[in-house]
């Protein structure tokens, strides 16, 4: 049984304040990230129209060690290793007092800090299967991890499922919260403001007239980019003015290139007027992308836990042609706002649909804006922020 330290205030007599612990391997908020920190950085700016939020992160060269940004404040520790990092991260907790503590994506953070704050409440926030599976952790210490948590939140019900599978004991108290999306910057391709955005971009790039299918992430084999480049091949048999655009490399803000990148810019070499593979860029660039597209491609394999890129590309009016990976399905509509493809008949249905999309002008603007209703209605970082309020509001009244 957790004894509370002295000084240590009750749970129920803490105020409604969230302390955001950062797993510390990027710095936040920041362009050069993973989607982790992203979600993080839009999270606390929406949570904060409710309670005070604070951000704790790993410190830079390049920025303060204290700074009030969107109204939330982030303070930076140094990091040089997890152990010491998650110190420094705690002794500004002792400093905060907050009623909530939320660990991002290490379920051992949760671990140490219940031992040091026996009477807080933590919420670990999972983002994907990584962090919850060998070799990161070991099944049992998972669960010594999670038995020290009050509430395990996670992006979809695939990964409810998974945390269950692993943590059985853990089932009661895991709770879906599906991710959002930022819809004052991804607007649609279809507004006067996004057609402008497009047509430019296109002359830019020497595109006019030719019908763009973008791809937008990492490039590593688990999404499935090779499969991307193999369907281009029947593609273009049929649609000779497609162009494929791959906006990502194979690190976050690195252009360092692995074999399989190597592999992949051969097999493009091959089709050189149809494929474009344009370097890592910040995420703050992205949405002129995705306007840019009339189709977007997440050819990714199995355990996709959520898919940030499924919904920035409905808000942006653009149709999805996804792979049906983990919890892809949560967020596409197969057969409205885009299609789902069997991973066992990706071969086959990729082209399929890539090729009936870029075939019929009418059904790409249908699917487009069926997709950005089904994200304002779903999908959206306020809806994200008052589903986090409520549940941190009944959590602390209990």
């Amino acid at each position: 049984m957790y004894r509370r330290r002295k000084g240590e205030l009750h749970v129920s007599q803490r105020p409604m304040r969230v302390v955001i612990v950062t797993p510390g391997a990027f710095p936040i908020p920041s362009g050069k990230s993973s989607s982790v920190e992203q979600v993080v950085e839009k999270t606390a700016e929406k949570l904060v129209k409710f309670m005070p939020v604070y951000v704790l992160g790993r410190r830079t060269a390049y920025q303060p060690k204290s700074e009030v940004r969107g109204g939330c404040r982030y303070i930076r520790v140094p990091y040089r290793g997890s152990r010491s990092y998650i110190s420094a991260v705690s002794q500004q907790i002792a400093k905060l007092k907050p009623g909530i503590i939320q660990v991002e994506n290490r379920p051992h953070f949760v671990h140490i800090l219940r031992k040091r704050y026996p009477r807080s409440m933590i919420s670990l926030v999972l983002h994907s299967k990584i962090f919850i599976s060998k070799p990161y952790i070991s099944k049992k210490f998972l669960r010594a991890c999670l038995a020290a948590a009050d509430v395990v939140i996670v992006n979809s019900d695939y990964m409810k499922q998974a945390v269950q599978e692993k943590a059985p004991s853990a089932a009661h108290k895991i709770v879906t919260q599906h991710l959002g999306v930022d819809v004052s910057k991804f607007t649609s391709r279809w507004s006067p403001e996004g057609s402008e955005s497009r047509i430019k971009k296109l002359q830019e790039l020497g595109y006019e007239n030719r019908k763009i299918i973008l791809y937008v992430g990492r490039l590593i084999p688990r999404k499935g980019v090779h499969h991307l480049m193999k369907a281009m091949k029947t593609v273009i048999e049929k649609e000779p003015d497609a162009v494929l655009i791959l906006v990502g490399g194979a690190f976050y803000g690195s252009k360092r290139l692995t074999e399989y990148v190597k592999s992949l810019y051969r097999e493009g070499s091959k089709m050189p007027q149809n494929v474009k593979f344009i370097p890592y860029m910040s995420h703050a660039d992205i949405p002129k992308w995705f306007q840019l597209a009339d189709v977007v491609v997440v050819p990714s394999g199995e355990g996709e836990a959520f898919g940030l890129v499924n919904i920035e590309a409905m808000a942006s009016g653009v149709p999805v042609v996804a792979t049906n990976s983990g919890g892809i399905g949560e967020v596409i509509k197969s057969g409205t706002v885009g299609y789902l493809v069997d991973l066992d008949k990706v071969e086959s249905d990729l082209p399929r649909y890539l090729l009936r999309l870029l075939a019929d002008g009418e059904l790409r603007r249908a699917m487009g804006e069926q997709g950005i209703q089904r994200t304002q209605q779903l999908f959206t970082w306020d809806k994200a922020a008052e589903q986090r309020h409520d549940l941190y509001k009944d959590k602390l009244g209990r």
